[in-house]
């Protein structure tokens, strides 16, 4: 077989030569000798130089050659000049989600890098682009985005989304790729919104504005709009496409219920607008169904809220000098005691390891100081009871964005693995005692657990592809153990341990067939399809491929990606 394979690679090459009006970068030809696979760097198929340097020229200069990060770090490389000095002040800021939201290339999953580069291995290990993107184009408008998708069509180039890279599946990245980084879309505009759904307030945002950057144009003009609890992650992006929880979503509901419209360029290049009202089936997957696969978002239109007083409570006790049993007893009252504290329109984060528990914080939109005690007063109660020592503190606030910008710190990168679940509401209402001992389970190991508590059973006015399991749960649980830079296979038993061990114990306790919320979830996940989709996914995917046929956008666990596969040496071809 190979000698025939062989043969045909021969005659090809005799054509060729043969009839100087066709061309190896020809692209009917290049799908002929790499029919199922996207083109990679080194083969035939693979553009010049030249034809890099003219694609560059069409994009105004905006195309950006990767070099690595961790180069610097590195003797057995021909990127930069290795730098010891240069190479521990990345190491020492590398766990900073503003070393890798800054880069056109870097990731904050590390296991996705594939220890390529890797700034904490040592000089002389290798130093490639590996699973790197080859090139990024620093996308201003639409003209860009359809220019990189014609190029990577006619190329046959495996082509990647990429915005804040805040990304736990690697999807941000890709070996042999090309990345349309939208992050520095910051355009914000807010007006007064008229539709059949809506009247009001509304904010138009770029693709790349962060959290923190719609926070400071809304707080300007005494608004507010659903964000998480990363300042730099992008709004448009994967956050509320895949959902998009947060302190204020008992409140208001989930980033996805805001959305009003989106603007989209598909992969046959064509700018449109999806809404309640004009493309409905792809603004109703857009809104919940994961990124990176249906367009390119270029901007989003979201429900703008008036802002209000927030108050805030902090609380923590730890395990030392108390019984395991009476620290996880506590741990249960306050479990039971969310499901009041989210009813009432209030949002909490807790985290828990076997030698703390801690509240981080609670933080009540539109509440008083007072009520927010009153609503944590059944812990407090178990607390003092039980003559555990705890801390607990609140504070009132005259804004949401002051209450967030004092309490909301960013979330350190690139230092864990994780695994996540959407638990139903009934197992905390009905099975506290189990549920509590999953986790009890899951913290004797070692593991960390955070859990961001809400209430958006209430359905948005327009349908959308939110998973069915957000309406049915009350907690966003995450549990993880932290990467360890200099041991690969610490990391990869990491990853099994997880997905084996500690997310099977929690459907052990489980009353309902397991949800997760897609950004927060284990890269293992084997079931991802019906976990971070549900029932939603054969629309979901009929939708994928009215809109990119070819599949041209992919991402890892996204709609549509088991159509290809990543090989041995990580090169995007179809199953």
């Amino acid at each position: 077989m190979a000698c025939q394979v062989q043969l045909i690679l021969a005659i090809f090459a005799a054509l060729l030569a043969a009839l100087p009006f066709l061309s190896l970068n020809s692209f009917p030809i290049r799908r002929l000798l790499y029919p199922t696979c996207r083109c990679f760097p080194g083969e035939p198929c693979w553009p010049s130089d030249e034809s890099w340097d003219a694609f560059n020229k069409t994009l105004g200069g905006k195309l950006i050659k990767t070099v690595p990060i961790g180069a610097v770090c590195h003797t057995n490389q021909s990127f930069v000049p290795y730098d010891a000095a240069a190479c521990a002040e990345l190491q020492a800021h590398w766990n900073e989600a503003d070393t890798h939201v800054s880069s056109p290339s870097s990731i904050t999953a590390p296991f996705f890098a594939d220890q390529s580069c890797d700034p904490f291995a040592p000089p002389s290990s290798p130093c490639s682009i590996g699973t790197y993107v080859q090139y990024t184009v620093r996308a201003a408008g639409a003209s860009d985005y359809r220019a990189t998708i014609e190029f990577a069509k006619s190329n046959n180039i495996r082509l990647t989304i990429r915005n804040s890279a805040h990304d736990y599946f690697g999807k941000v990245t890709g070996a042999g790729a090309i990345a349309i980084w939208t992050h520095h879309l910051k355009d914000i505009n807010v007006f007064d919104y008229a539709s059949k759904h809506y009247t009001g307030k509304a904010a138009k945002v770029g693709a790349g504005v962060s959290m923190s950057e719609i926070s400071q144009a809304l707080k300007q003009q005494g608004l507010l709009a659903v964000i998480g609890n990363a300042p730099t992650v992008g709004v448009a992006g994967g956050y509320t496409q895949g959902a998009g929880h947060g302190m204020i979503a008992s409140r208001h509901g989930l980033a996805a219920d805001q959305v009003l419209e989106w603007e989209v360029v598909t992969a046959g290049g064509e700018l449109l607008t999806a809404s309640p009202s004009k493309n409905q089936d792809l603004y109703w997957a857009l809104s919940g169904g994961g990124g990176g696969t249906y367009g390119i978002v270029l901007s989003m239109t979201v429900k703008a809220h008036p802002d209000e007083p927030t108050a805030t409570a902090f609380l923590q006790f730890n395990s030392e000098g108390i019984s395991t049993d009476l620290f996880y007893e506590t741990i249960a009252t306050y479990l039971h005691n969310t499901l009041a504290i989210t009813d009432a329109g209030v949002g909490s984060i807790f985290q828990l390891s076997s030698a703390y528990f801690a509240v981080v914080p609670i933080l009540g939109l539109g509440k008083t100081k007072e009520k927010i005690d009153e609503l944590v007063q059944p812990t407090i109660d178990a607390l003092t009871s039980k003559n555990i020592p705890f801390s607990y503190e609140s504070t009132q606030y005259n804004s949401f964005h002051d209450a967030y910008a004092a309490t909301t710190v960013e979330t350190p990168v690139a230092f864990g693995q994780l695994g996540g679940r959407l638990p139903p509401r009934s197992d905390i209402e009905f099975s506290t005692t189990s549920f509590t001992g999953a986790l009890r389970t899951i913290a004797e190991k070692g593991g960390l657990i955070s859990g961001l508590s809400f209430n958006v059973s209430r359905m948005p006015d327009v349908p959308n592809s939110v998973l069915p399991g957000w309406r049915r749960s009350t907690i966003s649980l995450v549990t993880g153990l932290i990467w360890n830079n200099t041991d690969w296979n610490a990391n990869l038993e990491a990853q099994r341990i997880i997905s084996e061990e500690f997310i099977p114990e929690i459907d052990r306790v489980s009353q309902q067939a397991p949800s997760s919320y897609m950004n927060e979830a284990a890269a293992r996940e084997p079931n991802w399809k019906s976990v971070f989709f549900g029932d939603n996914y054969p629309e979901l995917l009929r939708i994928k491929k009215k809109y990119d046929p070819s599949g041209l956008f992919w991402a890892r666990t996204a709609v549509g990606s088991d159509t290809w596969v990543e090989g041995s040496d990580k090169r995007l071809c179809r199953t």
